[in-house]
């Protein structure tokens, strides 16, 4: 039924230069890097010096301080949305949309680069709590994008564009080893926050790229003069001995557990702010006219509320978020009671010390305010993420406890006759990975604190506050990408989650599409420009016929737009014109022989409308000729009983967008990504009592579950979280704890 042509240019074919293609991506993104760390720094700097020179009068050291990060975000806002929209944002969350197959216009061309790039070292040096890790991950791919368009230009394996995706799998790779330095939690947390399955021969190749760019960007560090050696970006020095007790994984597990509620709050905290801003139409009206008015505003709220001599002495708001996690990540303890006078070190942390407060109101007030600041500051319109604002959380709150548990255990915890003190560093390790973890629904945060702080002391305690955190955080809220993917309406598949056994009763047939578009091994070349206007799908099914409507495969829609160019195409046309002038010539001629002609006909083209018009109409009533047009005589399809929950599956694994349902060989119908992502979202709106906001969402359709019930779904679902939890923590006390302490811990 089709005949096939088949490429043999040996292009297309896998080379041994193959696997050198993430070296392009090394040296690009390790310099990009660095324009986006330095710089940043030099301008904190730069404003605290000038706040400093200024401390004759607080009104111009107010004034100082809020001005200087209104200008750069008001500059970053600006720039980014005059020279590319698309640079707003974390951008990982499109780049999980583009990893599974979607086409994003504009998302990873220069301008976006010089946008990101530009926007993000803006925004950074603000010194707002805004993250980095994201549109790393972001500028990462442009360069992985615009080498692989600029490389093609030299033939090779960039021809080929079925390399693009695995190049842009190790950029995304690339991008968080740049940042922190972490080329292994790079590697692991970009296939987690990107990939629902993952090609392992893509594995090596992330780890290469990422290892060697975040050689170079330390280096660079070294060169700099910024860094004596390549070391951790925040060293610790805990002891390695005796890091912790057994007797100590209880705080660490209730610090996981409280991350998870803490991760889930965040997130939909961040959500109902962009969901109220665009509810109250009259405001977004406002703000759509005066863009650079909310980033003005919200600037303004968090550099009043930091500034130092106010309301930020209370919660050290001159730290930046470096010193502030250098500061929290000290071994050393505060101070044995958390009172003013026994505080013992100075330097930065002296920031936390307060004449009229202990060191647990400030870091509870720190955690509070960055908490809230942080959700909101990560809705201005600039390049920014939203990782190190939430891991400078998690770490003030694990500080908390470390801090809480030295002051219940002044003299520490007695084991075997010796005596070793609390550690609260290490608990600010715990909770900065728990918390990061939660957000994001990642495991590998873990392995990014072992590579930000250079030890792997407290390897089980981080394991275990990640694991829990995490199952708190999936059972009650999405990730933060995939919040932001709903708010954006992303065409995204997301994931089924616990529970919803009603996957494996729903049937394709159940929400498949009937009416489909289709075109007949007979047709003619009007049916498919009919087609081609009616619709808009990528491809059309080829039937056998409309009475037997035998599934032979499927045409891409620029193929049937070859066809109907080649049956109307211009030299066919001009052909025709001649052909019938030439017939005219000779007519006139016969009738002319044996008289004077009064008249020649003109020898050139005539081109009268309507004899075209007359032509293109018998030119669209002929048959198709498929011989030569490509066809996929093996378009993915589904019988009408496959479940859903296969079907999803399927989805993931392969990242098709449609597919057809057949029934013994027939079409009945097609099933597409919305018609299962908007189920899927319909069942996580009801188990998590969540009613849509208006009639006209597209997230999907309304719950059916209303009233007491919502709460009941809830109650019950959590219940059975903190259960499961329980008996975990239980066992693990049994096993781990000695004997004589283990009553007095389970009572």
């Amino acid at each position: 039924y089709c005949y096939l042509r088949t490429n043999n240019n040996p292009t297309c074919r896998p080379k041994k230069s193959d696997q050198l293609s993430p070296a392009h991506l090394i040296i690009s993104c390790a310099l990009t890097s660095k324009p986006d760390f330095f710089p940043p720094s030099l301008s904190l700097a730069a404003q605290k010096w000038m706040y400093g020179g200024l401390d004759t009068n607080v009104f111009l050291q107010y004034m100082a301080w809020i001005t200087y990060p209104i200008v750069l975000i008001t500059f970053s806002a600006g720039f980014t949305q005059i020279l590319a929209p698309q640079a707003v944002g974390s951008g990982i969350p499109e780049m999980k949309t583009i990893l599974r197959g979607v086409v994003l216009k504009e998302y990873l061309t220069l301008k976006t680069f010089v946008a990101k790039v530009i926007g993000l070292t803006c925004a950074l040096g603000s010194g707002m709590p805004l993250g980095k890790e994201g549109p790393f991950v972001h500028i990462a791919s442009m360069c992985a994008a615009l080498l692989s368009k600029f490389l093609s230009v030299f033939g090779g394996i960039y021809e080929n564009e079925s390399r693009n995706i695995e190049m842009l799998a190790a950029a995304c790779a690339v991008g968080v080893g740049c940042c922190f330095a972490a080329p292994i939690g790079g590697v692991l947390f970009s296939i987690e926050v990107t990939s629902t399955f993952f090609a392992v021969r893509n594995y090596w190749r992330g780890f290469f790229a990422a290892t060697f760019s975040a050689f170079i960007f330390r280096v660079l560090a070294v060169w700099n003069k910024d860094e004596e050696t390549i070391t951790a970006l925040f060293k610790t020095r805990f002891r390695l001995d005796f890091p912790f007790d057994l007797q100590e994984l209880p705080a660490f597990a209730v610090i996981g557990i409280a991350s998870g509620f803490g991760g889930a709050l965040f997130v939909y905290f961040n959500r109902k702010i962009v969901q109220f801003m665009r509810k109250q139409k009259t405001i977004n009206r406002f703000l759509m006219k005066k863009r650079l008015l909310f980033p003005a505003l919200v600037t303004f709220l968090i550099a009043t509320l930091t500034f130092p001599p106010g309301f930020g002495q209370f919660m050290a708001g001159q730290l930046t978020q470096k010193e502030t996690l250098v500061t929290l990540f000290d071994n050393r303890t505060w101070a044995k009671q958390g009172l003013a006078e026994e505080f013992e070190f100075g330097g930065v942390s002296e920031a936390w010390k307060h004449p009229r407060a202990n060191v647990f109101v400030t870091l509870v007030v720190f955690i509070l305010m960055k908490f809230w600041m942080s959700a909101l500051a990560t809705t201005i319109p600039v390049p920014c993420g939203a990782f190190m604002p939430v891991f400078v959380i998690g770490a003030a709150f694990g500080r908390l406890m470390g801090e809480s548990m030295a002051a219940w255990f002044p003299d520490g915890i007695h084991t075997d006759s010796n005596i070793y003190r609390i550690v609260p560093g290490g608990y600010a390790v715990v909770g900065a990975a728990a918390l990061s973890g939660a957000v994001t629904h990642t495991v590998s945060t873990a392995v990014i604190v072992f590579e930000l702080t250079g030890q792997i002391s407290h390897i089980l305690p981080v394991m275990i506050a990640v694991i829990l955190a995490n199952a708190v955080a999936q059972s009650l809220q999405p990730s933060l990408y995939d919040s932001i993917i709903r708010i954006k309406k992303l065409p995204y598949l997301p994931e089924l989650g616990w529970g919803h056994q009603e996957k494996y009763n729903v049937r394709v047939e159940d929400i498949m599409v009937r009416d489909v578009r289709y075109i007949t091994l007979n047709c003619r070349y009007r049916d498919l420009q009919d087609a081609l206007h009616s619709t808009k799908m990528k491809s059309l099914a080829l039937v056998e016929s409309a009475e037997s409507m035998i599934l032979l495969g499927s045409v891409d829609r620029t193929q049937i737009g070859s066809l109907l160019h080649d049956q109307l195409s211009y030299v066919r046309r001009r052909q025709f014109m001649q052909e019938k002038t030439r017939l005219e010539h000779r007519d006139a001629e016969k009738s002319q022989e044996n008289k004077e002609p009064h008249h020649v006909p003109d020898t050139g083209v005539r081109f009268q409308v309507t004899g075209v018009m007359e032509w293109e109409e018998r030119q669209l009533d002929q048959l198709v000729n498929f011989n030569n047009c490509k066809i996929d005589p093996a378009p993915f399809q589904l019988v009408e009983r496959t479940s859903l929950h296969k079907t999803h599956t399927i989805f993931s694994l392969l990242g098709v967008d449609h597919a057809y349902v057949t029934s013994i060989g027939r079409l009945i119908g097609m099933v597409s990504l919305k018609e299962v992502s908007t189920l899927v979202v319909h069942w996580q709106q009801v188990w998590t009592a969540e009613v849509p906001e208006s009639k006209d969402s597209d997230e999907g359709p309304a719950c059916g579950v209303q009233g007491w019930g919502q709460d009941y779904q809830r109650a019950e679902c959590c219940l059975q979280t903190l259960w499961r939890l329980a008996a975990m923590m239980k066992s693990t006390l049994r096993s781990l704890c000695p004997v004589h302490v283990q009553a007095g811990l389970l009572e």
